[in-house]
């Protein structure tokens, strides 16, 4: 629950005016595609897209998905540490391996720079299990101690306050983010949490998987109990299970916490203990540090729920709630024993993951949050791996994305003239951010020793939330990034209006530099597209140029836009991965959005590229097809079904199968691959849906 201003850039959604005249933007963008192409060979196939990975024999029609990466998928055995796997996940353990190489270099020299001396320390300290295992459970026992005296509900207030500190789940908590009426100020947002398993229906429903997945998370809390020396367990346990049930019936579904009208409450500090009595709000925030003249209570009756439960649950419940979340929060810096029971339920029993991922992968991800080193190990991470050249690649797609998008504004038929202006208008203001921030993450006064895992982490924390707290009162950092550079993703912030990419995205299949222009089209220029599409989705539409959350639609064009987006929320809603177990299409809604506008968009300039021309056929396959072969490559994965249930469940993304898919939703695609009536995938033209 808890946000930092570091990860405040992340008030955001992932993958995740133009004034002059628009021949000249659309020549523009032909231009580019002139260029002469770089004689090197594509890293995948001979123009980008991996053919061999197609299965054939699939009509593309039928599944797209199987159709273009069918034959990868049948013969694609899962390794024992992975849950998913896919291009996302190759660009990781890319990613991962070239961070090993640097940490490793690293060590091996002398006379390191201050940030290198951190990174070397820390990523000793947690290879160290020698010393981590000796130590056992001792490194939180002054944390199991405070939770130990705990008496009343003002003493679970501090606690809840405190949990930035101490990694322990809260029923309440938050941190600073972004004022939605004024982006140019911070404020605190708070809503509820407290959950461990990933959703409110693994609590709720009744089906025979979700109850045996209760009686498992009963018998691994009992387990991680057992490290504390707590008595009486497994009636222990259950009483924990009961009141995270009772937690999970207090909140929200998650399709209602995305609704960005009803999680806007703003309140002066002073009005919070008479509109949300009952608990020591004063007390809560002196463990934050932050001064909170004015906060936004994100779901208003979620918290009123929390409230009752910390005034009317059994204090002692409370203790061995906290206990657990405190052993079961922290257990990957401990030792070995308790990391292990803790993998036996979040890696095996809930996941399907059969082995631990080896543990330099697991420090490189301690290390590599934009709450931890991960800046530090960026800047060589960009000097290493990220031309310039692809900088200057990338920023010129995403001006022929915004002249495409322009386009299309210009041409839509649902859409009014006033609505049109405001829509170019916040176009025009797009800010996108490209492979590295401009100004780096500072480390002075952080102190890391290279033998105190937990010290280190516990600095780490107090590091990063005096930054935020020191920076509460001031106006909001434009320069942050909500990302490191070496993580495969990208995100659009709706309260900057910016496109961000870290540098790891720009690499097959997404962006290759000697690739056939039509597959990075399909592939970075549809996720450009996609993070645009953010700005204009269920949500990010609710948000004006200026990041200002304001309506800047006429009442008959929202009226229009929201008749299209609940079709493409009803077509979703389909997608049945899992036996009674269906895409939650109206909690996918902005990510589907911006999958089906963001090809819209890619196609266009594409198109535009060619500047009349028609693009070549290489190997048989035309430039429409390599343009949606592209984008299916981009999306082809395979899960444990106990993952795919998570996605399902507890994710805002539908799974990449579904949005390989989203091509039927587009006329070029039905001519590129000859989609009839009576393919699978086929949908009569009224029923594709068109919003950008």
């Amino acid at each position: 629950m808890k946000k930092s201003l570091i990860a405040a850039a992340l008030a955001a959604t992932f993958i995740t005016g133009c004034s002059e005249p628009q021949t000249t933007k659309t020549e523009q963008v032909a231009a580019v595609a002139e260029k002469p192409q770089a004689t090197e060979q594509a890293e995948l196939g001979t123009f980008g897209v991996d053919l061999t990975a197609r299965n054939e024999a699939v009509k593309p029609g039928d599944d797209f998905f199987m159709y273009a990466s069918g034959s990868w998928y049948d013969n694609y055995e899962m390794p024992a540490d992975k849950t998913r796997y896919g291009a996302f996940s190759a660009l990781a353990e890319r990613s991962e391996e070239r961070v090993k190489e640097i940490i490793e270099d690293i060590a091996a020299r002398d006379n390191l720079n201050a940030e290198e001396q951190l990174v070397a320390d820390f990523y000793n300290s947690y290879m160290d299990t020698d010393t981590l295992n000796k130590l056992g459970i001792t490194p939180i026992k002054p944390l199991l101690n405070d939770i130990n005296t705990v008496a009343s509900t003002d003493d679970l207030a501090k606690i809840f306050g405190n949990s930035w500190l101490t990694g322990v789940s809260a029923p309440i908590g938050g941190g600073m983010w972004f004022n939605r009426l004024d982006p140019n100020k911070y404020e605190m947002s708070l809503g509820a949490g407290g959950l461990g398993l990933p959703d409110r229906s693994y609590y709720l429903e009744d089906a025979e998987r979700f109850v045996k997945t209760r009686e498992a998370y009963v018998a691994h809390i009992a387990d991680m109990l057992k490290f504390a020396g707590v008595e009486n367990t497994t009636e222990r346990a259950q009483a924990i299970l009961a009141l995270e049930t009772k937690i999970a019936e207090g909140h929200w579904p998650r399709e209602k916490r995305r609704n960005r009208d009803i999680t806007l409450n703003q309140i002066k500090r002073d009005e919070l203990s008479t509109q949300y009595p009952g608990f020591n709000w004063d007390l809560y925030f002196a463990q934050t540090g932050y001064k909170v003249p004015q906060l936004n209570v994100s779901q208003p009756e979620p918290v009123k729920a929390m409230i009752d439960l910390i005034n009317n649950e059994d204090i002692s419940v409370w203790k061995d709630y906290l206990t657990y979340h405190a052993i079961n929060g922290n257990a990957g810096l401990l030792s070995e024993d308790i990391f292990n029971t803790s993998f036996a339920f979040f890696g095996k029993e809930l996941n399907g993951q059969q082995e631990p991922r080896p543990r330099w992968k697991r420090a490189i991800s301690q290390m590599s949050g934009t709450s931890s080193l991960g800046f530090a190990i960026g800047k060589i991470y960009v000097d290493r791996y990220f031309p310039e050249s692809s900088k200057q690649q990338m920023s010129e797609l995403v001006e022929n994305l915004r002249t495409a998008l322009g386009e299309r504004i210009d041409n839509l038929d649902w859409m009014g003239a006033e609505t049109k202006v405001n829509a170019r208008a916040k176009l025009a203001a797009f800010v996108p951010k490209i492979g590295y921030p401009d100004e780096w993450q500072s480390y002075e006064g952080l102190s890391i020793s290279k033998n105190d895992l937990m010290a280190n982490v516990k600095n780490m924390r107090e590091f990063f939330q005096a930054d935020s707290v020191e920076k509460e009162l001031k106006k909001t950092d434009r320069n942050r990034w909500g990302m490191t550079p070496q993580r495969v993703n990208a995100y659009y912030n709706s309260s900057f209006n910016e496109i961000v990419f870290p540098a790891a995205i720009l690499q097959p299949p997404f962006f290759d530099p000697n690739a056939d222009p039509a597959v990075n089209y399909g592939g970075i220029g549809a996720v450009i597209g996609h993070e645009m599409g953010h700005g204009f989705d269920d949500q990010g539409s609710k948000s004006d140029a200026n990041g200002i959350q304001r309506n800047w639609w006429t009442d008959e064009d929202r009226a229009a836009f929201d008749a299209k987006a609940d079709k493409l929320a009803a077509q979703y809603s389909k997608y049945e991965p899992i036996p009674g177990n269906f895409v939650n299409g109206r909690n996918s809604l902005g990510e589907n959005i911006g999958d089906v506008g963001g090809l819209a968009m890619a196609y266009h300039a594409y198109k535009l590229s060619l500047n009349g021309k028609e693009a070549p056929v290489i190997d048989g396959v035309t430039g429409d097809q390599r343009f949606f072969l592209a984008w299916a490559q981009v999306w082809k994965e395979k899960r444990t079904e106990q993952s795919m249930l998570n996605q399902l469940r507890g994710g805002t993304h539908a799974p990449g199968r579904f949005r390989a898919q989203a091509p039927r939703n587009h006329d070029a695609w039905y001519k590129a691959f000859d989609v009839k009536p009576g393919d699978e995938l086929y949908l009569p033209e009224d029923e594709r849906v068109r919003i950008w």
